[in-house]
């Protein structure tokens, strides 16, 4: 390590001023950039060049690197003929309920576990987080039968709304992250406001959640797309295609409907969550690299 300026780096700036460092050093940085740039845009330009592109020309080998002929009518085709308007709000209905039942039950029991500081409170915390380590698809089978007869009620959830929302309520990552967020409130603020009078649960709504906006919007927007790519979840307890979400929509009419249509579709549905991320990646930045909030 070096330092200069106050900045610690790993190459030294006498290093890189010598001709051969430089070119080195620079010759890396852009591989790397390019690297990385190339696996995560690929996929993406290939999507969008090949809803422009005819059926003939997306199936040939080697595939053309643009399209010799685009056909914008291939957009219109997907939204029309797989009833995208239906399958996206949907799709946009379930991730509303989603992030409601999150952003009340996992702050509920963040709060609880931070603030109010149960007993066994630590225990319950890393049976959460022991969660994290099963594979979710071996939750499949237990969780549809969960749904397909809810204990002590008897009822069907199939094709109901709660199907998807139920699974999503509980999940141990987003109580851990909003959890460790609010271990970083000062003590002092919660102290403060029980000797006012405040109850702990206007404690939280008055102080704690006007503080926490940059975790809330980013377990918000995990819940979001928690439910625009999820797949097999909504084929299983979604079968009627009226309850069908984008993705099992799309899967459903690509037997019978040209790649190119069905690339379209893919495009189309994939730009909600791309728009949200653009509008809404500061918060996601902030969000996660807030450790400590000063007095």
């Amino acid at each position: 390590m070096a330092q200069d300026s106050g900045t610690r780096t790993l190459i030294s700036q006498a290093q890189l001023d010598r001709g051969r460092g430089r070119i080195i050093y620079w010759t890396l940085l852009a591989v790397v950039v390019v690297g990385f740039t190339l696996v995560f845009i690929g996929p993406i330009y290939w999507m969008v060049t090949g809803a422009l592109k005819s059926g003939q020309e997306i199936a040939q080998t080697p595939p053309s690197l643009f399209p010799r002929d685009p056909q914008p009518q291939n957009y219109v085709d997907a939204w029309t003929n797989l009833d995208l308007a239906k399958l996206l709000f949907n799709t946009f209905y379930y991730a509303t309920g989603a992030v409601l039942f999150q952003l009340v039950l996992d702050t509920a029991a963040a709060y609880s576990l931070s603030k109010l500081r149960p007993i066994f409170g630590n225990a319950i915390l890393g049976l959460m987080l022991a969660t994290l380590m099963i594979p979710a698809m071996v939750l499949i089978v237990p969780q549809y039968v969960t749904v397909i007869d809810l204990p002590i009620l008897h009822i069907n959830l199939l094709d109901s709304p709660f199907a998807i929302w139920l699974p999503l309520v509980a999940n141990a990552f987003n109580i851990f992250l909003l959890k460790r967020f609010f271990d970083s409130i000062p003590e002092d603020l919660m102290a403060a406001a029980f000797v006012d009078g405040a109850t702990p649960l206007r404690t939280l709504w008055s102080i704690i959640l006007p503080m926490s906006r940059p975790i809330l919007g980013v377990v918000s927007i995990f819940a979001v797309t928690a439910v625009w790519k999820d797949f097999l979840w909504p084929k299983l307890v979604m079968p009627s295609p009226e309850t069908r979400t984008v993705s099992v929509g799309i899967y459903a009419f690509s037997g019978g409907t040209p790649m190119n249509v069905v690339i379209a579709a893919s495009v189309i549905a994939a730009i909600p969550t791309v728009v949200i991320f653009l509008i809404f990646q500061r918060n996601i930045m902030s969000g996660l690299t807030t450790g400590s909030l000063k007095g």
